[in-house]
This record gives C-alpha cells, sequence and structure tokens, in this order.
C-alpha cells in the first residue's frame, strides 16, 4: 500500500536553476520531472493551472546528472584484522549527501562473514529509503559467492545484479586465479548478462602485487572478450600501476578506474593525481572513471603481509578530488561530469536512463553550488537529500 505521503504528494516537480549542464551547458533553465523521470528541459515552462505541481526555485544552484559511485561497500568492507575490524555500513544520508544518487555495492575480502544475499538485503534497502542502489555478486575470492549457486543465473534472475566483483588480482589477499580461472569467470559474466539484457561488467580490484594488469591484459589479448567488460580498479595504488594502467587503456581501448584515496602516499596517486596523470599520458577523458571505496577498510601490512593496522574509506575524497579537477581547471565542468556520471553509466552499462539530463532519462539530479559542494540530490525525481534540511 502507498504510504499516505506519496499519495498526497503532487504528481510533478517542476526545478528552476540558474544553470542546467546536461553533462554539456543548455540553455534551459526549467527541468520537468513526471512520474520519476525527466519530462521537459526549458525556459519558463508554464504549467497549466490547477496541475499538482511542486515548485522548487533555486536560481543560485546548478543542475547536473546525480553522481554514480560504482564501488561502494554498502555493508562495510574490512575484516583483515579479525571481526573486530569490520568496517560500518554506509547509510543512504550519507550517499546523497555528496550527491550521489546511484551507488553499486561490493563484497571485498570479507565474503565469509558477508555474503551476497547480505549484500542484495543491503541494497534494496537503500532502494527503499531513495538511492538507486546496484550489486556485483560474487568477492576477492574464486569461485566467486553467488546467490543462486550460479554467477550467470544471479545476472538472469537477479535485476540488481549487474556485474561480477571485486575479483582481487595481483594482491596477497586475492585467490591467486589462474589465467584460464579468470578468462572462465569472465566468459560467464559475459554469457549471463547477454540474456538478461545487461552489461554484465567484471570489476577486478587490482592490488600492489608485482603482475599489476597482466592478467587482464592476457586476457583480452589472448580472448575474445571485450575490453568494455573488464573494469580493473585502484589502478593508481602506486606509481608503476597508474604508468601500466594508462599504457593498458590506450592500448586496448579500456577504461580504468580511479579510486580517490584519501590515504594516498604521494600527490599523484590521489584520486585527482591519477586523473591529471593519465589526461597528460593521452587516455582519452572518457576512458576514465572515479569511485570511492567508501566503508571499505584502507589496512597496513608489513613487509611480510602481517595486519598492522586500518582506517575505513570515506566519499568525501571523491568529492573532494572531483571538486579540485575542475577548480584548478584540469578538466571544465562538462568534461570533468562524466568521471563520475555519464562515463561511469555507460561503464556499467546504465547509460539510457542515467548520467545525463534528458527527456525520458531518470530523474537523477543533483545541485551544485558555486564552490560545487551538493545542496540538493534527487533520485527518480524524489529529493533524497537536502543541505538545509528541506523535506
Amino acid at each position: 500500500m502507498m504510504p499516505p505521503e506519496d499519495r498526497d504528494a503532487p504528481l510533478l516537480t517542476l526545478l528552476r536553476v540558474g544553470r542546467l549542464f546536461a553533462p554539456e551547458p543548455l540553455e534551459a533553465t526549467d527541468l520537468l520531472i513526471a512520474d520519476g523521470r525527466i519530462a521537459a528541459l526549458g525556459r519558463d515552462l508554464v504549467i497549466p493551472e490547477g496541475w499538482p505541481v511542486r515548485l522548487i526555485e533555486a536560481p543560485e544552484l546548478t543542475a547536473v546528472p546525480a553522481f554514480i559511485d560504482q564501488h561502494v561497500h554498502v555493508t562495510g568492507g574490512g575484516g583483515e584484522g579479525g571481526c573486530g575490524t569490520r568496517c560500518p555500513e554506509i547509510t543512504a544520508q550519507e550517499i546523497a549527501a555528496m550527491g550521489i544518487g546511484t551507488v553499486v555495492g561490493v563484497l571485498g575480502t570479507d565474503g565469509i562473514s558477508r555474503s551476497p544475499a547480505d549484500l542484495l538485503a543491503k541494497v534494496r534497502g537503500l532502494r527503499a529509503e531513495g538511492i538507486a542502489a546496484y550489486m556485483y555478486t560474487g568477492s576477492y575470492r574464486v569461485p566467486p559467492p553467488t546467490l543462486t549457486g550460479d554467477v550467470q543465473r544471479d545476472l538472469a534472475w537477479i535485476p540488481e545484479v549487474i556485474g561480477l566483483g571485486e575479483l582481487a588480482i595481483s594482491d596477497h589477499r586475492s585467490s591467486q586465479p589462474r589465467q584460464d580461472e579468470i578468462a572462465r569467470l569472465v566468459s560467464e559474466v559475459r554469457v549471463g548478462a547477454m540474456l538478461a539484457g545487461k552489461r554484465g561488467i567484471c570489476h577486478f580490484h587490482v592490488g600492489d602485487g608485482k603482475r599489476g594488469l597482466e592478467p587482464l591484459r592476457r586476457l583480452l589479448a589472448e580472448t575474445e572478450i571485450p575490453a568494455e567488460q573488464v573494469i580493473p580498479t585502484h589502478v593508481n595504488r602506486h606509481r608503476a600501476l597508474l604508468e601500466e594502467a594508462a599504457d593498458y587503456a590506450l592500448a586496448f581501448n579500456a577504461s580504468v578506474d580511479v579510486t580517490a584515496f584519501d590515504d594516498a602516499d604521494e600527490e599523484d596517486l590521489s584520486g585527482f593525481g591519477a586523473v591529471s596523470f593519465l589526461l597528460k599520458r593521452g587516455v582519452p577523458v572518457e576512458r576514465i572513471t572515479m569511485s570511492s571505496d567508501c566503508n571499505g577498510s584502507l589496512p597496513e601490512f608489513d613487509t611480510q603481509g602481517n595486519y598492522i593496522g586500518m582506517r575505513v574509506a570515506r566519499n568525501t575524497t571523491l568529492m573532494a578530488d572531483w571538486q579540485r579537477l575542475v577548480r584548478e581547471e584540469v578538466l571544465p565542468l562538462d568534461q570533468a561530469l562524466g568521471l563520475i556520471s555519464g562515463h561511469v553509466a555507460r561503464v556499467l552499462g546504465l547509460h539510457e536512463r542515467k548520467g545525463r539530463l534528458a527527456t525520458g532519462f531518470d530523474a537523477d539530479v543533483t545541485l551544485l553550488d558555486s564552490d560545487l559542494q551538493p545542496q540538493q540530490t534527487f533520485v527518480s525525481g524524489k529529493r533524497v537529500y537536502a543541505r538545509d534540511g528541506s523535506p
């Protein structure tokens, strides 16, 4: 049964803002929302008298596509130092406060005390709170834990499952999968996704091991798997890996995902520094995305691989690194938006619904102030966050 407050809510919402980026700058300053989607864009849109419309006027703010974070430990990561080191779950408020409307949940090292079923429950909980949430089946390990006992069935029968991840390579915490095991898993994901009408990416956690991206280079060079099926993340873990990521992206016309580490050892390995470096190396901006890894662990190990401590990652660093790219004119706003919206939507196979402000797209909108700080976040037309506390 529909809650009373939803039954009484206006059926239409009209946003009137100062500027609108779709991500390209538009002449329009009005955005009409109906049934969770963008119904019209224009200037001085007129709604017939008596129609049930909610007017939100924010002439000092800029409307952009709500951000998409493709790597979030929504149930919490961690556990490398025992049960007392499990990270907390993230809340819908923490997500929306950063202007993020869509997240993809992942399991990491711990696929034992946390499971795909836990992850699915959290994803559905976030959806109930207004966030557009999806998930990867699997975890670091091979064979991957699944919901149905089979990767292809997870993709085919569970709407929220959009791929496999985060499968760990080049890391002492991984299952050390053989090359044929990687190829088999990616192939299974590809076929399962085809049957489900999804992109079905394989989201690869890349550690700081000496093999780096070699397993993925071999996968694309030795099989028929297209590069769009494979997304390596954490490619700015160290300088040699970042160099390799640039070569990988250029050689295979592939996408790479930069993590907004809040414990980056060097300036060049921050999210800001890594994106700047990849652009200087000639990697097209369309092939670069950024994610937060938030609520995952930031563990520290000694030279023997022994756990010595950890911190919890936050999504505030993603926003800070992204803002800096615009403020320091590494990228203009319209191009920078792709790093955390349009390019991510394409990578995930959500580009026909998300990542743009256009008629027929989901009404996922973030309103930014002049300092690029999110002030309001809308998902499917519903305001899920307002910095001033407005309902």
